[in-house]
């Protein structure tokens, strides 16, 4: 994995819940910069089996790399690393070296898929660090079910458990 990142699989029950979660992240991220957000793919595994990658023009160029890591990623969860190679190109213009420098293991490719139930999706995310009190009232109660990180294993809990809790009450204490 990228020694300098956090790479994160969180899996979802329906094909778009990902995508909506990834419209907070991006939030988080681009639009307010209380995430350094390197890039954000999600990945759907429809009815029949098949793989569908949806990601977002990244805005910023000089993130070539996360852009090259997570789409190589995605790519490999549809299960072609070759395809898988040449999303990451597509996406981040360098994917040349990608297995390399970002050291992707399979085994995090593999498990993440075989998680990964027909009519479910999967965000894939790479961050470095960000305003965590922040972070953690967005995410909280958003659902959803960490499959796979690099990130510690205290640092993984407390991120599932803030996916999985009630969300704020918009009237109550942890109201903005």
């Amino acid at each position: 994995m990228a020694s300098s990142g956090h790479l994160w699989a969180i899996g979802y029950k329906g094909m778009e819940r990902a995508n909506q979660v990834r419209d907070e992240i991006v939030k988080l991220g681009w639009d307010k910069a209380y995430l350094a957000l390197d890039d954000a793919a999600v990945v759907a595994r429809h009815p029949d089996g098949s793989f569908t990658l949806d990601r977002e023009p990244f805005p910023a160029v000089s993130n070539i790399l996360g852009c090259t890591a997570v789409g190589f990623l995605a790519g490999l969860v549809l299960g072609a690393p070759l395809i898988g190679a040449a999303v990451g190109a597509m996406v981040g213009g360098a994917g040349s070296a990608v297995t390399a420098t970002v050291g992707i293991a399979d085994t995090f490719v593999r498990d993440a898929e075989r998680l990964m139930k027909p009519g479910s999706s999967a965000l894939f995310v790479l961050d470095n660090e960000g305003d965590m009190d922040v972070i953690l009232h967005t995410i909280r109660g958003l659902g959803g079910t960490v499959l796979k990180t690099n990130v510690d294993v205290e640092r993984a809990r407390l991120i599932q458990s803030t996916l999985a809790a009630a969300p704020p009450r918009p009237d109550g204490p942890d109201a903005p």
